[in-house]
């Protein structure tokens, strides 16, 4: 039984495979078995306990070449839809010319879920869940159940089975949804893979791959390679037009810096083309290896006003509770708060990091005031505490499950104060004198706070939503004319972007924390640039800008402080507003 839906299900997965007979491409002698070349060996087997795709049998092959010897582990090439290009026969000529490292090659089905034997259940087939989503799951199904797996097999003739761990030893391909899978792989985890090969890759809308193109001009560029190729007799179906999808994708590319190649034709949605450029997509997949495969510099304006080549993310500390309520004082030192066990760290302008002998009372927004104060919203005890320089504690105001909060230059506070998830949220103003009152309710989940540079404007991160609301703020500190004001990228993964810290810098971009990373909104709430989030396991969750110049992006990330230097400065609250220049319409 399992044979039969095997057969038809490597049927559906390749239907629209079909060589058109017209197609005519120059032969490469790789892809043919030369005399006296060293083979391979191609061995085949099943995986069905997977708990990333709970339920899936699927087919693999692993293709180990004849130089192979386990006292080195091997380079690694991952196929989707089984062997495809001649692969094994390429591999070996390539590999006997010096033109590609030893690779070992895994050529992997999707999976099925296949009803039991007694059942007349019908067989799901999970192709284009695997293959055509969005998201790091199958990024993670290669890395840790896959890979090795692989490992655990020996050659006919006893060879244990290696593999590199670098991603620089790692390139991944495919064909249509296969293509786009081997894409999505590297993007979620540039660091596991470095080199793509992309057949008539399905980047249109079947489950988000046409959202490609805007990302990557707006991403920092991430350390891999691709090779597209595509014909203009492609499909053009309800999804979209995949050879203009695949034109697109390699003007973004160039655009943001990668590196790209590509090979254009006539042909339609099958594999002759692919497997005729096949060796050649592996040359220069390879060329220069082991020379890692490097970031490009972008032509994002926008992020290169931003980024300083060569600067990346620097961890500053770790090891704590939940990290929280970033914030800067006047002299550029940072603090954050370790809400599950009360603590408030302090990091110098040398970067070290210390713990202050005050108790938080789990607190959570941080903001510092003209005063020279520390301000926090304390759940522990629904109050908004201060702090003076000798960290005695006052009371501000009582009875306010706050969030997140900022001290505007003029005394006033603003606090947000979420009520869960679903029911509406409110945000507080609380007067120098004590006075506080609710300015807006409705947000489902407002989060973080931050004040435009001339603190005219006040930005609330709604987390269960894509938006970032702005409101005006009157000369009496209450707000007025509210409105969706910045528009985030969500996730395939999440059903919203979860924002949550935001700060704005001198010129007027807000910063904003998110799922996937720091998006940065130019004044008129667009999404120009994202940066990649840091190495961390878990997602960024509040901001601010410290050092000396203010010029230095520190984010907390679970249990841990991460900071960038970055071509720009921090707005500060407790200084005089500052009007930033209008922005470009």
């Amino acid at each position: 039984m399992k044979q039969l839906l095997l057969a038809i299900s490597l049927l559906a997965s390749v239907s629209l495979l079909a060589q058109t007979p017209a197609e005519q491409y120059p032969a490469d002698p790789a892809s043919t078995e030369q005399a006296g070349v060293p083979k391979g060996e191609v061995m085949k087997f099943t995986f069905d306990h997977s708990a990333i795709f709970p339920g899936t049998f699927r087919e693999y092959w692993i293709y180990v070449p004849a130089q192979y010897r386990p006292d080195k582990p091997a380079c690694v090439y991952i196929n989707q839809d089984g062997i495809q290009w001649k692969a094994p026969t390429v591999f070996d000529n390539l590999i006997a010319k010096n033109e590609m490292p030893i690779t070992i090659g895994v050529f992997i089905t999707p999976g099925r879920v296949i009803p039991d034997s007694a059942s007349n259940a019908q067989t799901r087939f999970n192709r284009s869940f695997e293959y055509d989503g969005l998201g790091d799951a199958y990024a993670r199904f290669i890395l840790t159940e896959i890979l090795p797996e692989v490992e655990t097999k020996k050659t006919s003739d006893g060879r244990a089975i290696r593999l590199s761990k670098n991603g620089n030893d790692r390139a991944i391909g495919g064909s249509s949804s296969g293509a786009i899978c081997a894409f999505t792989a590297a993007w979620e985890r540039p660091e596991e893979f470095s080199r793509v090969f992309s057949a008539i890759g399905t980047y249109t809308g079947l489950r988000g791959g046409d959202r490609y193109p805007v990302l990557i001009r707006k991403w920092e560029p991430k350390p891999f390679r691709i090779f597209l190729q595509d014909g203009s007799n492609d499909l053009n179906i309800y999804a979209g037009d995949w050879w203009k999808a695949n034109e697109m994708m390699e003007r973004s590319f160039q655009f943001a810096g990668y590196e790209v190649n590509h090979v254009w034709g006539e042909g339609g949605h099958n594999g002759s083309m692919g497997t005729a450029y096949f060796p050649q997509a592996m040359r220069w997949l390879w060329k220069d290896w082991p020379k890692p495969v490097a970031k490009g510099n972008t032509k994002n304006q926008f992020l290169s006003d931003l980024l300083i080549p060569g600067e990346d993310w620097e961890l500053v500390g770790e090891g704590y509770g939940f990290s929280e309520g970033t914030a800067v004082n006047e002299a550029g030192e940072v603090f954050y708060q370790d809400i599950p066990n009360s603590k408030t760290y302090k990091i110098g302008l040398d970067g070290k990091l210390t713990t202050m002998n005050i108790d938080s009372k789990r607190a959570s927004g941080t903001s510092f005031g003209p005063d020279g104060k520390m301000y926090t919203v304390a759940g522990g005890t629904r109050q908004v505490i201060s702090y003076d320089k000798n960290w005695k504690a006052t009371v501000v105001a009582d009875s306010i499950n706050g969030n997140d909060i900022v001290v505007a230059h003029n005394g006033n506070i603003y606090v947000t104060a979420p009520n869960g998830n679903t029911n509406p949220s409110k945000i507080w103003l609380i007067r120098p004198n004590g006075q506080k009152q609710v300015v807006d309710s409705g947000l489902l989940f407002a989060n973080g706070i931050a004040l435009s540079p001339d603190q005219t404007q006040l930005f609330i991160t709604e987390s269960t939503s894509h938006w970032v609301w702005a409101y005006s703020v009157k000369p009496d500190g209450t707000l007025q004319f509210k409105q969706k004001y910045g528009w985030l990228h969500e996730p395939d993964t999440g059903e919203n972007a979860w924002s949550d810290g935001l700060k704005c810098d001198t010129a007027g971009r807000v910063f904003v924390t998110s799922r996937i990373g720091i998006q940065i909104l130019d004044q008129l709430g667009r999404v120009n640039g994202i940066i990649t989030p840091p190495a961390s396991k878990g997602q960024v969750s509040n901001v601010c800008f410290g050092g000396p110049d203010f010029n230095y992006l520190y984010v907390s990330a679970v249990d841990k402080v991460w900071r960038r230097k970055l071509k720009t400065r921090g707005a500060n609250t407790f200084t005089n507003p500052r009007k930033p220049a209008n922005p470009r319409m």
